[in-house]
C-alpha cells in the first residue's frame, strides 16, 4: 500500500455530518462519528502501532511510530479536518490552538475514572483503532451526567472499535469515564490547549509519567486493583 496516496481519503471532515453521526450539545457538546477509517488500512495501522512502555496514554513518539499512524496523526490535526471538529462542538478555528498528542496501546484498572479533563484542554478527540470489542462494557467511554454515578449515562457507552471518532469540548460538566479494564486498548488522543504554555507543561509531565511508569508500572497496576466502578476524581 502507497501511505503517501491514500492517506487523503482516511479521514474526511464531511464525514461527520454524516446522518450516522452522534452530536449532541447538552449537557456537553460531544459527537460519536463511526466508520471514518476504511478497513483496508487496519493492518498496516497495527502493524506501525508502537510498543508502548506502560498502560496509560503516554507522549507521541514519532520515531516510535510507522508511517501509516503517523499519517493518520497528520490528518487529524490538519487544520480543516480539526477545524470541522471544532465546528460540529461549537468551537470556531480548533486549529488555531497548540495540541497535544499522545497514544495509548494498553489500560489498567486505575484508567478510566470519572473526570472533566483540566481546565488547559479546549477540547479532546479520541480515535479507536481495536478490531473488535467483547468486554462486556468494560473500557466503554461513558458520557455521564453526574461526577458519581458511572451509570447515569447521556448516551450508550461508546464501543472503543476501529475507526470511531469521539471528541468533546472541555467544560465544567463535562463528566466522562469507563468501567475497569485491564488489557489492550489501542487509541490516539488529541488535546487541544489553551495555550503553548500548557501545551509545554503537559508534555513535560507526560515524559515524567512515562518515566514513571516504565520504573513503577507494578505498582499502578496494584493501585488499579482496588479501584470501583464508581471511582472519580476531580
Amino acid at each position: 500500500m502507497d501511505i503517501t496516496l491514500d492517506s487523503a481519503h482516511w479521514l474526511d471532515p464531511v464525514g461527520l455530518q454524516r446522518p450516522q453521526t452522534l452530536i449532541k450539545t447538552q449537557p456537553f457538546p460531544f459527537f460519536v462519528a463511526t466508520d471514518m477509517l476504511p478497513h483496508s488500512l487496519l493492518p498496516a495501522l497495527k502493524q506501525d502501532f508502537p510498543a508502548m512502555g506502560g498502560a496509560g496514554y503516554l507522549p507521541y513518539d514519532k520515531s516510535a511510530c510507522g508511517k501509516s499512524v503517523n499519517a493518520l496523526i497528520e490528518h487529524i490535526l490538519a487544520p480543516e479536518f480539526a477545524n470541522a471538529i471544532g465546528n460540529t462542538l461549537g468551537i470556531a478555528n480548533l486549529a488555531q490552538y497548540p495540541t497535544y498528542v499522545s497514544i495509548s496501546r494498553s489500560l489498567n484498572k486505575r484508567h478510566g475514572t470519572i473526570h472533566t479533563d483540566g481546565k488547559s484542554k479546549v477540547a479532546t478527540a479520541l480515535l479507536y483503532l481495536n478490531d473488535n470489542w467483547e468486554n462486556a462494557g468494560k473500557g466503554c467511554l461513558r458520557f455521564l451526567n453526574r461526577i458519581d454515578d458511572i451509570d447515569d449515562m447521556v448516551v450508550p457507552e461508546i464501543k472503543p472499535v476501529y475507526g470511531t471518532l469521539v471528541a468533546f469540548r472541555r467544560t465544567e460538566n463535562s463528566f466522562h469515564g469507563h468501567l475497569p479494564f485491564e488489557g489492550e486498548r489501542r487509541v490516539i488522543q488529541i488535546a487541544w490547549l489553551v495555550s503553548a504554555a500548557d501545551m509545554e507543561r503537559k508534555a513535560k509531565r507526560g515524559r515524567l509519567s512515562q518515566g514513571l511508569k516504565k520504573l513503577l508500572g507494578w505498582i499502578d497496576r496494584k493501585i488499579g486493583q482496588g479501584r470501583d466502578d464508581n471511582a472519580s476524581h476531580r
